[in-house]
C-alpha cells in the first residue's frame, strides 16, 4: 500500500536556452529532497531514484507507481544573468491532479533564501494537503556564504554523478576551486575524498597515491563537522575496505545515519555489514529502509541480490542478478555473486561459461585462478584443481594477492580441510584483508560452519564497536499539545472561524492562520489531526461548502451563478470547489440545487 504521505522531487528541468546551467536545476533538486527528507513523518524518495527519469518523457502516474509514492513534486529554473525565476508545482499520482503551484523571481545570491522559502512552502502545502507534519522553522542553511564556491560544489558533483573517470577528474577541479573560495566548504572537502576513493577502487589512479588524497581530504572534513553524515559514509567504507577493520566500519556507518536518519547509502552499507555479521534481521530492516526511498537504485537492487544469496534464497537472487547484468553487462560484483549462485545451486555449466567467458578486463587473473579452482572442486574434478590449486596457493604465499587468500579460503572450505582453511584466515588481520572478511561467512564457506572454531572466528572478527555511538534520542513531537490546551485552543478556533470567517480569503494557509490564532503552525497542523481528524483543506473547504449552502438558500443572490456564489465563499477553482462540494454532500452543486428547488 503507498504510504499517503510520500514524495518524489523528479529533477527541476532546466528553462534556460543553454545546457550549462543543468547542474543549478540538479542543485536545486537535491537540496528540496534533503530538505523534505528533514520532516519525520514524510517519505522521500532519494536522490538517485527520483533522477532515474531525467529527461525521460514518461506519464506522472506510472512515475509515482514505480517510486511507490502518492505525489510527485516537478519544477522548472530559468536562469537570466544574475536572475533565477523557478516553479514548481505538487501533483497527487492517484489521480494526476495538480493541487499547488507557484513561481520566484530571485537573484542568484539568494540562492539559499530561495531554496529554503521553496521546501517550507512545499512542505506547508504538502500539510495542508496531507495531514500533519512537524515542519522546522528552516529546512535549508547556507553551507556556505560564497555563491561562487557553491556554485563550483554543484558543478563538481554533477559531474561526479556521471561515474566515469574523465567527469570525475573534472569534478576534482570544480571541488578544489570551491575550496579556493571557501575552505570550509565541508560538501566540497567530501566531494574530494568520494571522487578520489572512486579513482582508487576502480582502478583509474595509483590506489595508494588516490587514498592518500581521498584520506587527507576526510580528514580536513573531520576538522569541520565530525557528524557529518557522508563523511561518515566516507569512513566506515575506508575502514570495512583498506583497514578490514569491521567495528570501526560499523561504528561511523552508525553515525552516519544517527546524524541523518534518511541516508540511503548509509542504511545500504549497515544492511551489508549486519549480513556479514549474519543477523539477517537487522540487515533486512536497514535494507527495507534503502528500499522504501531508493527502489530504482541499482546499488539498493544489488544488496537486495546479496540479501537474498547471504540468506541462501538462490533463485530469487539469481533473478535479481540477471536483470542488474542486463542493464549493465559490467557489473563486476553482480557478476561474481551471480556465479557464486550457479556453484551453490551445482549449476556448473553456466558458472563455467560465465567464468571463462568473461571479457579480460572484467574478473582479475588470481579471481579467475580462484574461481576456476573451486569450480572444479565442487564438481569433484580431481584431474582437474591439483594444478590450479597449486598456483592459488602459490600466489597466496606472496601475501599480495588477496584474491587469492580468499578463495584459497573458500577452496579449503570446500574441500573440508578445516584447519587449512582458519590457517589462510588469520592472515585477514596481519594483512587487513577485506576480501577475506567478506569470503568468512559466504555461502560458499558453509562446510566449515559446524567446526566450533568458526563462531570463535565469527565474534572475533565481527565484535561490534563499543561503546556503541550515541543513538539518536527520540524527540517529543514539538506540536503536541496538553489536553486542557488542545480543549482551549479548539474552543479559540472554532469560535474565530464563526465570528472572523478567515475561509473567506481564497490565499488563506495553515500558516497564516495559525499566526492569527498566535499559535505555532506545527501546534494548529497536530490539533487539526490528532483532535478533529482533519487536514487543513478539508477543515477549511467544510466551511467554505457551509457559507456556499447559506449563499444559495438566500433569494437576493438568485442571479448569481453557482461558480460566482463558490468564489464568494472562498473557493479559487472551479475544480477544487466542484470535488471538494461532491465530498461534502455526495451531490454536484447542480443536483444540490435542484433538489433544493423540489424540496422547497
Amino acid at each position: 500500500m503507498i504510504h499517503p504521505k510520500s514524495i518524489a522531487v523528479l529533477p527541476f528541468v532546466n528553462m534556460s536556452p543553454g545546457k550549462e546551467n543543468d547542474y543549478l536545476c540538479d542543485g536545486i533538486t537535491e537540496e528540496i529532497i534533503h530538505a523534505l527528507a528533514k520532516i519525520e513523518q514524510l517519505k522521500v524518495t532519494s536522490r538517485t531514484s527520483s533522477f532515474f527519469f531525467k529527461g525521460q518523457n514518461r506519464p506522472l502516474t506510472e512515475i509515482g507507481r514505480e517510486l511507490d509514492v502518492a505525489n510527485l513534486l516537478e519544477g522548472s529554473l530559468r536562469v537570466s544573468g544574475d536572475r533565477l525565476r523557478i516553479t514548481a508545482q505538487l501533483i497527487q499520482v492517484s489521480d494526476d491532479s495538480h493541487f499547488w503551484s507557484e513561481s520566484w523571481d530571485r537573484k542568484m545570491e539568494d540562492i539559499f533564501a530561495i531554496q529554503d522559502e521553496i521546501s517550507l512552502r512545499i512542505a506547508d502545502k504538502l500539510r495542508e494537503h496531507l495531514g500533519h507534519l512537524d515542519i522546522a522553522d528552516q529546512l535549508v542553511q547556507a553551507p556556505t556564504s560564497k555563491v561562487e564556491a557553491y556554485r563550483h560544489y554543484l558543478q563538481g558533483k554533477s559531474l561526479f554523478n556521471k561515474w566515469n573517470p574523465e567527469d570525475v577528474y573534472q569534478a576534482i577541479g570544480h571541488f578544489e576551486k570551491a575550496l579556493q573560495s571557501d575552505p570550509d566548504l565541508i560538501d566540497a572537502h567530501t566531494g574530494l575524498a568520494d571522487a578520489y576513493s572512486f579513482l582508487a577502487v576502480a582502478g583509474f589512479a595509483p590506489r595508494e597515491l588516490a587514498w592518500k588524497k581521498a584520506m587527507e581530504s576526510m580528514q580536513r572534513a573531520t576538522e569541520i563537522d565530525t557528524h557529518n553524515a557522508p563523511l561518515n559514509y566516507l569512513l566506515a567504507n575506508e575502514a570495512f575496505f583498506t583497514e578490514a577493520n569491521f567495528g570501526e566500519a560499523m561504528r561511523y556507518g552508525q553515525q552516519a545515519i544517527a546524524s541523518k536518519p534518511t541516508y540511503a547509502e548509509g542504511h545500504q552499507f549497515l544492511a551489508f555489514l549486519f549480513m556479514l555479521r549474519d543477523d539477517m534481521k537487522k540487515a533486512g530492516e536497514h535494507l527495507s529502509y534503502a528500499r522504501s526511498i531508493d527502489p530504482l537504485n541499482p546499488e539498493t537492487k544489488f544488496y537486495q541480490a546479496y540479501f537474498l544469496y547471504r540468506s541462501q534464497f538462490f533463485d530469487q537472487a539469481e533473478v535479481l542478478l540477471l536483470e542488474l547484468l542486463e542493464a549493465n553487462a559490467k557489473n563486476l560484483p553482480a557478476l561474481i555473486t551471480l556465479i557464486y549462485v550457479l556453484l551453490k545451486k551445482e549449476a556448473f555449466e553456466r558458472a563455467e561459461r560465465l567464468i571463462f567467458g568473461s571479457p579480460a578486463e572484467g574478473i582479475m587473473p588470481d579471481e579467475k585462478l580462484g574461481l576456476a579452482c573451486l569450480l572444479w572442486v565442487m564438481q569433484g574434478a580431481a584431474e582437474k584443481y591439483p594444478a590450479l590449486l597449486d598456483e592459488l596457493e602459490g600466489n597466496a604465499s606472496r601475501d599480495t594477492s588477496f584474491q587469492a587468500h580468499a578463495y584459497l579460503f573458500l577452496v579449503y572450505a570446500a574441500l573440508n580441510e578445516d584447519k587449512k582453511a582458519f590457517s589462510v584466515l588469520e592472515k585477514l588481520f596481519k594483512h587487513r584483508s577485506s576480501i577475506l572478511l567478506l569470503a568468512f561467512g559466504d555461502p560458499l564457506a558453509a562446510p566449515l560452519r559446524h567446526n566450533l572454531e568458526f563462531e570463535d572466528f565469527q565474534k572475533w572478527i565481527f565484535a561490534l564497536p563499543n561503546p556503541n555511538p550515541p543513538v539518536r534520542p527520540v524527540k517529543r513531537n514539538s506540536a503536541e499539545l496538553s489536553e486542557a490546551d488542545a480543549t482551549d485552543y479548539l474552543q479559540v478556533l472554532e469560535r474565530f472561524m464563526e465570528t472572523e470567517s478567515p475561509f473567506l480569503d481564497p490565499s488563506l494557509s495553515l500558516r497564516s492562520l495559525a499566526n492569527q490564532l498566535e499559535m505555532h503552525p506545527n501546534q494548529l497542523s497536530w490539533l487539526l489531526n490528532e483532535k478533529l481528524g482533519k487536514n487543513f483543506n478539508a477543515y477549511v473547504n467544510g466551511f467554505r461548502v457551509a457559507h456556499f449552502k447559506k449563499l444559495l438558500a438566500d433569494p437576493g443572490n438568485a442571479g448569481f451563478s453557482l461558480i460566482g456564489l463558490a468564489y464568494e465563499s472562498g473557493f479559487n477553482s472551479k475544480t477544487v470547489f466542484n470535488t471538494v462540494f461532491k465530498k461534502e454532500t455526495g451531490m454536484t452543486p447542480k443536483e444540490f440545487q435542484k433538489n433544493r428547488h423540489l424540496s422547497g
